[in-house]
Order: structure tokens, then sequence, then C-alpha cells
């Protein structure tokens, strides 16, 4: 396994862990959020439900005493004194809420301020009890008062059930939606009783207590169909009971009559017996069917935690578990690639050790090959370095100019075999391109790279671009297959260099004069081209491998075929889709493949069947020539050429 293998598998491993992970904390989320909602709810019942319940009550009794006192013209009784005492009571409750910190309720802020309204709505109090004591407050201007009080009371504790769809929730809103009727019950009980205390009733405060009546019987009817069976069972017990006969008659008389005989034969303690008992077991309904409810709830929650606790803590031990046997594996195949790398005589778990047999035949040439390319580059870095102790003895410009050039070229070089090497031992150059490259520089990089570049010719015009990841693969290929051309011709003669189009892309046409070879040896070369062996390169023919890896890795086909002049025509045949035409216009519709580019005008140079022609002979200038130099960019190439030639040209 390789250190890009581990590599992968951390990375896969690592995303496996982090869905996992997510997925985990989804869950507890899901979970853990409906154990919070509960406990927060539970918590809002203790801290919260019933301290507004008892202040609730406490409003409801001073604002009927308050009534009576204003209705009655009297002063301030002890019973008045008594209910605001009781008010005040509830009333710290309350504020004491607001200030507390419990844990429980660290996500009821809407709570706690509706809560913290309510507790400035009750500071406000103390200004109404003031202008009822000077008499400067009338009945209903008090009344509504209190009945402001009352209604932002109840919107404290009960819309937090109105997001939960659960039997205790919708039992809990049935209670409150009961405890808002006895609050309208609350409201008919305080109008009467003023009308008593005043001996009189208008027909304004006739009609209001008439359809306070209506409403609140209305109500009560629909609170109670939303009872759990226990409540209802309770609450129609007492309906037919005592409690409910005598307000039920009392308000039927008040429907039924007219003004001047609405409080005809009611006495104040007939009244206070009738409105105490039923909103005392009104009361008692409430508490006992929330009391019930409670109860039924609890194995269900007790359910609910168990199953966040299984989710919470067994999931995160579950995911801490994969995690660390992950980490482990991980770490496992770490260790054994960096034994591996340290100790390459170390056989694999499981893979029995190779005997140890003399060097084969193969292994022979390859360290052949890789020992040959390493005294190139020594002998190329000596001359370099002689070059450079020459520089520093003399100042001519023109010798230091040529000399440059020199050391330029042969620095081309070492990086040529350096590449090769790397690329022959299974791994991709570090120089690379990312965007297309013309093909006419690409060919002058390749010639750059050869000892006799000044015999090389060049076809002037390429209307081809490669794609960027292919040349430095085709570079070297060309180099190869140009330095073996210069090699096997005569120092006299040229290699010519040209490109054709073709159906399946373009090809380049590499041109020798030497003497050609057999036609055994062309076979053999072009199955060596065409298949190289897996095991290295065979003795004798490591020039032809090398070009035979090159192609395969960038996908080419090399072919070599006979020139009419005698020597050799090597064709690199590239496919389309490395290939992008820039200049469509120069090449004829009608082209017939393996027409050369530009076309032959000379019948010394003309293509054969396969398209392995020459370019025209031109007349070479002494000293070191090369072609013309293109451009210079981070996605090109360029031969290097004298300042002295440069001058010439």
């Amino acid at each position: 396994m390789t250190r890009d293998d581990v590599r992968l598998i951390r990375t896969r491993l690592a995303v496996l862990a982090a869905v996992l992970v997510t997925l985990w904390s989804y869950a507890a989320y899901v979970s853990s959020q409906d154990a919070v909602d509960l406990l927060r709810v539970r918590a809002l019942a203790d801290t919260l439900g019933q301290p507004i319940d008892r202040l609730i009550l406490s409003l409801q009794t001073e604002r009927r005493i308050t009534a009576e006192t204003i209705a009655g013209a009297g002063r301030t009784t002890p019973e008045l004194v008594g209910a605001r005492e009781g008010t005040d009571r509830a009333a710290a409750e309350i504020r004491a809420f607001t200030k507390g910190r419990d844990l429980r309720l660290l996500s009821a802020g809407t709570v706690r301020d509706r809560a913290g309204e309510l507790v400035r709505r009750l500071d406000g109090l103390g200004t109404t009890r003031s202008l009822v004591d000077t008499g400067r407050l009338d009945q209903g201007a008090a009344v509504d008062g209190y009945d402001e009080v009352i209604d932002i009371a109840f919107g404290v504790y009960g819309p937090e059930w109105a997001a939960y769809e659960s039997g205790l929730a919708a039992d809990t809103r049935a209670v409150i939606a009961l405890a808002r009727a006895r609050e309208l019950l609350a409201r008919e009980d305080t109008a009467f009783s003023a009308g008593l205390a005043a001996a009189r009733l208008g027909a304004d405060e006739q009609r209001r207590l008439t359809a306070l009546v209506s409403i609140q019987r209305y109500a009560h009817t629909e609170a109670v169909a939303g009872l759990p069976p226990d409540g209802r069972a309770e609450h129609q017990r007492l309906a037919a009971g005592p409690e409910f006969t005598a307000l039920l008659a009392l308000e039927d008389r008040l429907l039924q009559g007219g003004t001047a005989n609405a409080l005809a034969g009611v006495t104040v303690q007939d009244w206070r017996a009738a409105a105490d008992a039923a909103l005392g077991a009104l009361h008692t309904v409430v508490t006992n069917t929330a009391r019930g409810s409670v109860e039924r709830a609890t194995p269900g929650a007790a359910m609910l935690i168990a199953r966040t606790g299984a989710v919470v803590g067994l999931g995160l031990i579950v995911v801490l578990v994969l995690l660390l046997s992950w980490a482990g594996t991980v770490r496992r195949l770490t260790d054994e690639l960096t034994r591996s790398n340290t100790d390459p005589s170390t056989p694999e778990p499981g893979t029995p050790a190779a005997p140890r047999d003399p060097a084969t035949p193969e292994a022979d040439t390859a360290r052949e090959l890789f020992l040959g390319l390493t005294r190139r580059n020594q002998v190329l870095l000596r001359d370099q370095l002689s070059l450079l102790d020459g520089m520093q003895r003399r100042e001519r410009s023109t010798e230091e100019t040529g000399e440059l050039f020199q050391l330029d070229h042969l620095t081309t070089r070492v990086r040529r075999n350096v590449e090769k090497l790397i690329t022959l031992a299974g791994a991709t150059p570090a120089r690379r391109w990312r965007r297309p490259v013309p093909l006419l520089d690409v060919a002058r990089g390749a010639v750059a790279e050869v000892p006799d570049y000044h015999r090389v010719l060049i076809a002037p015009h390429w209307p081809w671009s490669l794609a960027g990841p292919a040349v430095t693969d085709v570079i070297h290929l060309l180099a190869e297959l140009i330095e073996n051309a210069l090699a096997f011709s005569g120092a006299e003669t040229t290699v010519r260099v040209s490109g054709e189009h073709r159906p399946q892309g373009c090809a380049l046409i590499v041109v020798d004069d030497g003497p050609g070879l057999d036609a055994a040896a062309l076979a053999e070369a072009n199955h060596l081209l065409g298949d190289p062996p897996p095991d290295g390169p065979p003795a004798g023919r490591t020039g032809w491998y090398a070009v035979a890896v090159l192609a395969g890795r960038c996908g080419a086909h090399v072919s070599l075929h006979p020139s009419r002049r005698g020597g050799t025509a090597a064709v690199v045949l590239l496919p389309s889709r490395l290939i992008t035409v820039t200049d469509t216009g120069r090449i004829p519709a009608n082209a017939p493949p393996g027409s050369p580019y530009p076309p032959a005008h000379t019948d010394a140079d003309l293509t054969g069947p396969v398209g392995n022609g020459g370019l025209p002979t031109r007349v070479r200038h002494p000293g070191p020539t090369g072609p013309q130099h293109g451009r210079t960019s981070l996605d090109t190439v360029e031969l290097p050429v004298a300042r002295t030639a440069r001058r010439q040209q």
C-alpha cells in the first residue's frame, strides 16, 4: 500500500466520521429537544403556573370587593385591605420568578418577558387603589383595570402549551379554558355583587350582566367538552349538585326578568352563597384535572427521558468507539507504510519472502539504463562547471555570451535527463503546463534538448496547439526521436521536423538522412514502440523503450517508416483530444489524410504513401544557429539561441 492509498483511506474515513457525527448530533438534538421542552414546561408549572393561579384568585376577590365598595359609596373596609394584601403576596412570587435564574428555564425567555410585563402592570395597581380610595375612579374604570391585569396574567403561562401536540398539552389547554370560563363567572359575580351593593341595576349594567351570563355559559360548555374523561365526570357530578343549581336558578331569573325587578327577591347572602359555591367547585375541578393530567403523563415523561439518554449517551459512546477504531486503523496503516519505507527487505504481512536470486538480465538492463543517465548528468554538470570556471578568467563579451548560451543549453539537457529518469521511474515531472501550448513551441522545446540542435530544421507554420498536461511528455518524446535521428545520420546531414493533418488528429514527422533500418530491425522497433515490455527495456533498446513509455503516458502512437531519401521517418500520431486547431484557414477542407503542413513545393521532399516526407533543404550558416525563437511565458518553451546569432537574423 502506497502513501497515496493511506491518504485516500484517511480522507474517506474523515468524511465518514463527519457524516456520522452529524447524524448523531441531529438525532441527539431531536430527542433532547422534547426532553428539554418537557423539563421547561414542568419547571414553569412549579415556578410560575401555581403562583399565577393564586394571583388570579386574589385579583378576582379584590376586584369584586372594590366594585362593591365603589357601588356602596363606602369607605375602605378591612375586607378590602385583606384582599389587597393577598394580591400583594401573590404578586411577590411573580416578581421573584422574573429575578430568578433557574437553569431549567434557560430557554423560557419569552415567558420571562411576559411575566415582566405582568409585574409592570401590578406595579401600576397601586395608582388604581389610590384613586378608588379617594373616590376619583368610577366603578366601570376600576373593574376594567382589574380585567386587563387578569387577562395579562392568563397570557403569561397559557401560550407555552399551544405549540405542543401531546396528551398532557391537550389536557392543559382544556384546563386553562375552564379557568377562563371561571374568570367569566367571577366577572359576572363582580357585576351582580356591585348591583346588590348599590341596591339597583341600571339598564346598561343589566345588559352587560346578561351578556356576561350568556358568554360564560357558552365558554363553560366548550371548556368542559375538552376535558379528559375524569374531569368531565367530576364536572357533571358538581353541575348536578347544589353548588351549581342555586346559581343557575338566579341566572335564569336575571335573564327572564325585566329592568324593574332584576334584583327583586335576591339578597346578598343568597347570591354570595351560590356564587362562592360555584366558583369554589370550578376551582376544584381545575385543580383536580390538572393534577390527574400530570400523573397520567409521568410514565410517558420517564420514557422520553430514557429514550433521550439512550440516544445521547449510548449514541455518543458508539460514535466514539467507531472514531477510535478508525483512528487506530489509519495509525496502523501509516506505521506499516513507514516500516516498509525504512526497511525495504521486510515483506508485507501475509506475503512470503521472495528468495534472493542473482540479478536477472532485465534487472541488469534497467540498472544500466539508470546508471547511464546518471553518468550523462555527471558529464554535463562537469562541462557546465568548466564553462563557469572559464568565464571567471575571461572578460570578452562575445565569448562570454557564447559560453552562457552553451551553459543554458547544457542545463536544458540536464533537465531533460532528470525528467526522463523521473518518467521511467513511474512518477510525473514537476514541470507541467495548465493551458494549451502552440505545437511549434513544443517542437522547438524538443530541439533545445538535443546536442546538435543546429542540424535540425523545423517547419515554420504549425496551426495546432497541444493540451497542457501532455506538453512535457511530447517534448521529451520528440527529443528522443530527434536525438536518435541525429546520432544515426551523418554530421553533414539534417534532421527535419514537420506536422501533418490527419483525420485522427495531427502527425509529427521526424525524418533523417541516415542509412535507415532493414525490414527486420524496423519491425522489431515498431513492435517495441507499440507494445513495450512491462518488466523494463530490452538490451540495447532503451531509447525506443523510453519513447514507448512517453507515448503511452500522453496517449500518442509512434511508428517508424523508411524515408524516400534512404533514412528513417518517425511518425508521432497525436489524437484529436490533445490537439486544438488554431489556424483552420491554412488547412484546405479537402486535404487528403497525410498531407503535410505546409505543403511541399519540391519533388525531393514529397510525402510518401505513409506521410513521411521531409522539408526542403535550407542553406545553413556556420556557427550555433537554430530556429527562430518563439514567445516566452509561463506556458511556452523557447529554443535558446546565442545573442550573436540573433543579431544575424
